[in-house]
């Protein structure tokens, strides 16, 4: 039931139950007229606002007006019941009976409906007046960088300063590239003689001359022989081992056509072939493990073959056999001995003297050094080499042990216990017939030194 309805139920109830009886011509009902009219002009307002409230604002209403009624005038001096307050009413005002009794059915019989849908927006109102200016805001963050500016105008020139202290020297520079050619010189005075230089190479021999003319007859001779002149048409080799890591130098009045490193024999297939160290082959210019290859005569040929060996004079150091050998050439190297190949005029001879003092040279011939009588080397096997008693290699200028070191063919070099160095001895006094120096052991190298070993000289002939 919605508004209009119920107000036209209760006009309708209205005419119904309410009748007045007073005449509006009777002046004394003409004021009670309009006294109830003035009621329900007071009354109607509020009965218009009532319907447009909310079914719960209307009871509130309607409890607000029994209050009221409670207390009209004419009743503020009695109490009535509640049943006598309703008939009370009824009597005294039987306009506002009727509105009591329509809102109370329309409370115990109306059921609210569920809240409509809100209705559409309205339209925007008017734009209000312009507020207080609010309160300072928090500090914004940072602006980004602006572009750089343009170049200002170069300043002008400022006052020179003062010469600054004088710096420390520079480091040495670099060498520079070579000058221009300067102006020839002037011939310079004329130097000394030089040495005579070494005979030159014998030519080939030439073809053969035609027969002379017959000479006359000579004068009568004599049967003594001609006095011998020896002359420096000949040159002559010479190799010198230092048993250092140095290269030694030549004798006096020779010249160095190489140096190099000292071999002593090679073995190849359980075959030996020694040098002799007073030529120019036992002085090898490069050195390696293994400086020979086994050819065989299917056109292969092997290097460094497990069996090959190379045996090199060594020099003097601690020696320790329990070590392993050494593979690295740069730690063999400085174990082999070096040497220098020289060439000249006079003839060399070795002089061994079976003592333990070296000898004299022969008649016109002058000692290049002096040293111990080396025989020959042997390794494991039937395999070693000896040098010839009469050459400079059979007298080395040092005596120690192991004399030679060994290199195998798989890359590896050292010194191994058996093998074995022979040195001429000094002759011993006979004690007894038949045992003439046997059996003698010398120990330690000074023992051997003084007992033991022959000393030797190397002998240069003398030359005009």
């Amino acid at each position: 039931m919605d508004v209009s309805e119920i107000r036209e139920s209760s006009e309708q109830s209205e005419r119904r139950v309410y009748s007045d009886p007073r005449d509006p011509s009777d002046p004394s009902d003409l004021r009670d007229l309009k006294e109830t009219r003035d009621r329900r002009e007071k009354l109607e307002p509020r009965e218009r606002k009532e319907t447009l409230e909310p079914m719960d604002r209307r009871e509130m209403r309607a409890q607000s007006e029994i209050r009221e009624i409670q207390v009209l005038p004419d009743l503020q001096e009695r109490t009535v019941p509640s049943s006598s307050l309703r008939t009370a009413v009824r009597r005294l005002y039987p306009e506002y009976y009727i509105w009591i009794e329509l809102i109370s059915n329309v409370l115990n019989q109306t059921t609210l409906a569920d809240k409509g849908e809100p209705g559409p927006t309205g339209p925007d109102g008017p734009k209000g007046a312009r507020g207080d200016v609010g309160v300072d805001g928090a500090d914004g963050l940072d602006g980004l960088d602006g572009a750089d500016g343009v170049d200002g105008v170069p300043g002008a020139d400022g006052i020179s300063g003062k010469d600054g202290a004088k710096g420390e020297i520079g480091p040495l520079g670099d060498k520079g590239e070579a000058g221009i050619d300067g102006a020839v010189g002037a011939k310079g005075e004329k130097g000394d003689a030089g040495r005579k230089g070494a005979a030159g190479i014998k030519g080939q021999k030439g073809a053969k001359g035609e027969d002379g003319e017959k000479g006359a007859l000579g004068p009568e001779g004599s049967c003594t022989p001609d006095d011998y002149s020896p002359c420096n048409c000949d040159t002559h080799i010479v190799a010198r081992h230092s048993q250092t890591a140095d290269v030694p130098d030549c004798p006096a009045d020779f010249e160095s056509l190489w140096s190099g490193y000292s071999l002593v024999f090679f073995e190849g297939n359980g075959y030996g072939l020694s040098q002799d160290l007073g030529s120019a082959g036992s002085c090898l210019e490069d050195f390696q493990l293994m400086p020979f290859m086994q050819c065989s005569s299917s056109d292969v040929c092997r290097h460094g073959v497990r069996t090959d060996k190379s045996f090199w004079l060594a020099v003097d150091t601690e020696t320790d056999y329990t070590i392993k050998p050494m593979v690295n050439i740069d730690i063999i190297k400085p174990h082999i001995s070096r040497c220098n190949v020289c060439v000249g005029t006079k003839y060399v001879l070795a002089r061994h003297s079976f003592t333990a003092v070296a000898p004299d040279c022969p008649a016109d011939f002058s000692p290049l050094w002096e040293g111990y009588s080396y025989v020959m080397v042997t390794s494991s096997g039937t395999s070693g080499g000896g040098q010839d008693l009469s050459s400079a290699g059979s007298c080395l200028e040092q005596f120690f042990l192991p004399t030679f070191i060994e290199c195998l063919g798989r890359g590896t070099c050292s010194y191994y216990i058996n093998n074995l160095d022979y040195w001429l001895a000094q002759t011993q006094e006979q004690s007894q017939p038949g045992m003439w120096g046997m059996g003698n052991v010398y120990s330690g190298i000074d023992d051997i030194k003084r007992q033991g070993v022959a000393r030797c000289t190397v002998c240069a002939r003398n030359s005009l």
